[in-house]
């Protein structure tokens, strides 16, 4: 163990002592003991306690503690603070630019207890509220987290897709006229990925050549033909080499999972044809999008031409499930509609601020729900045919309910049911929580289902087939929440919700104008779950989901 080892044990008790409002000359003792212990001129773990004793202010009670984290890693006082303080709280003290007063403030004010949680606060646009922070803090403490969860190996497809796009355009324009692909878990559009796989139509030689043509450091695999490297954000890429003959045979070889390739493989040869088209073809088979290429049942379907025509951004007619600076949004409800209407060409937009238990988002008061219900009606006359829909994103309290009362209810043209707290409900107890909100006859659409955030906090344990039986018995939307933390509900469910005949919704939950663009990421999901246009309540025409909600409130 080195000095710098054990320094940031007695900073890491230092800190936590400030955080919970302990003496603060014994905090500052810890913070001044963590400097001397790094600046010794020999290693204290190879010391002893009388020469440690001896050094200048380091003393005997230090030293003893010195020996102990030596020998054990902590001590009993650090230990007793950290039993009181949640994991989550404690890796919040190693983002960059978080002291223990603003992590403090975090966990007290905002009741946000992991990493993940605060990452999608900065995200809602919640921070820059709280005292002391600001719009400044909030975005370098959201950057600083995305480079913690790089730094971890795993990343957001989302999060990545811009610069993997940067990335590829440079290697096509060095390759000229070669065939080049996106391919793996990338090309699969997964949500969380390792590497960016591209496949070139390129020797080994050549395609060192044009990593080093980027500038980067590169790893080159003889074995397999490939090179690896990270781009300047510290994301990792790899280049597959491929002659020109078997291209197409090796672009879906490394496209599809290892279920989807076994599949395949029972089926015949993989050959070395012009084309995946024609690999599919020669194995019977319709072609098969890559999304799909998860060995579920897409090979069967394929083989009797039955696969999904699979939903496109272009398919979106609305966006449902977003927030104004009613609650906890960045903009105006007019500034969102009119980015809907002008920018984006949508023929609705369903405006879902926070209810009036989520005190944490600025959540609607029933008289403030009546100020928004007048605004909305001012400006569904201004910008028709457009139409703003009234809805809440109604917290689901802990037994189940909704909140407000049904004759509040009972007037939104829409309302979209979700957890934001108790989220350690064991499974039982999560799975009858929702289907009692979804019993609920004021319940349009369940939000987020399992309350994910990808790379940082799991669902909460639910019985899904239960939930979504539960959905289709009471003609309940389910959300795909389409902000890149969650993508939730799960692809994985999507095809047994489908042949429940339960609709999904394509979600952006959007704080922000910006926010608006995520919808492409619902889509992707939506794809890798078999979704079609039809069975997308948020690719309804206006006129369409307008009857659907009338008649869901009959």
């Amino acid at each position: 163990m080195t000095n710098k080892d054990i320094s940031k044990v007695f900073k890491l008790c230092g800190q936590l002592m400030e955080l919970h409002n302990e003496n603060s000359f014994r905090m500052r003792a810890m913070t001044t003991a963590a400097f001397r212990i790094e600046k010794l001129p020999f290693s204290a773990a190879d010391s002893n306690l009388e020469e440690l004793s001896e050094q200048p202010n380091i003393g005997k009670s230090t030293a003893e503690k010195i020996m102990q984290v030596v020998t054990t890693g902590t001590f009993p006082e650090l230990d007793k603070l950290i039993e009181k303080t949640p994991e989550g709280i404690i890796e919040m003290m190693k983002i960059k630019g978080l002291g223990p007063k603003k992590v403090q403030i975090i966990w007290k004010d905002l009741e946000i207890e992991s990493v993940g949680e605060l990452y999608y606060a900065c995200n809602e646009n919640r921070l820059i509220e709280a005292k002391g922070f600001g719009l400044k803090t909030q975005e370098d403490i959201k950057k600083a987290i995305e480079f913690s969860i790089a730094s971890q190996g795993w990343f957001l497809y989302a999060r990545v897709k811009p610069f993997a796009e940067e990335v590829f355009q440079q290697l096509q324009k060095q390759a000229e006229n070669k065939r080049i692909s996106f391919t793996g878990d990338y090309r699969r559009k997964m949500e969380t990925l390792q590497e960016v796989a591209i496949l070139i139509e390129a020797d080994q030689a050549d395609a060192i050549s044009l990593v080093e043509g980027l500038k980067y450091e590169l790893d080159v695999d003889q074995e397999h033909s490939q090179v690896r490297f990270k781009d300047a954000n510290g994301y990792s890429f790899v280049l597959k080499a491929s002659n020109a003959i078997d291209f197409a045979k090796n672009l879906l070889i490394s496209t599809g999972s290892k279920e989807h390739l076994e599949a395949l493989s029972k089926l015949g040869e993989i050959g070395s044809l012009d084309s995946e088209e024609a690999i599919y073809k020669s194995l019977g088979l319709a072609y098969i999008e890559p999304e799909l290429r998860e060995g579920g049942n897409e090979i069967e379907l394929a083989k009797t031409n039955q696969l999904p025509s699979l939903i496109t951004y272009a398919d979106l007619k609305g966006s449902l499930h977003n927030h104004s600076t009613y609650s906890d949004g960045v903009h105006s409800l007019a500034d969102m509609a009119s980015y809907c209407k002008e920018q984006l060409g949508l023929e609705y937009l369903g405006i879902c601020d926070h209810s009036k238990t989520a005190v944490y988002a600025n959540g609607l008061s029933i008289d403030r729900v009546e100020q928004q219900w007048a605004e909305i009606d001012a400006l569904n006359q201004k910008m028709a045919p457009f139409k703003i829909f009234k809805g809440i994103e109604s917290d689901i309290l802990a037994d189940g309910s909704l909140d407000y009362p049904d004759e509040i209810l009972a007037k939104f043209d829409f309302v979209v049911a979700s957890v934001h707290s108790n989220l350690k409900m064991d499974e039982e107890k999560a799975t009858t929580r929702l289907i009692k909100a979804i019993e609920n006859p004021y319940t349009t659409i369940l939000g987020h289902p399992t309350g994910r955030l990808l790379l940082s906090r799991s669902g909460y344990p639910i019985d899904y087939k239960k939930v979504i039986d539960a959905c289709a018995a009471n003609q309940v939307v389910i959300e795909i929440n389409a902000n890149p933390l969650r993508l939730d509900l799960d692809w994985r469910w999507h095809q047994y919700a489908l042949e429940k005949g339960v609709l999904l919704s394509i979600n952006p939950d959007a704080h922000r104008k910006e926010g608006f663009l995520d919808m492409e990421y619902g889509v992707y999901v939506g794809r890798k779950g078999g979704l079609t246009k039809e069975k997308c309540l948020n690719a309804f025409s206006l006129e369409a989901i307008t009857n659907f909600f009338n008649q869901k409130k009959k």
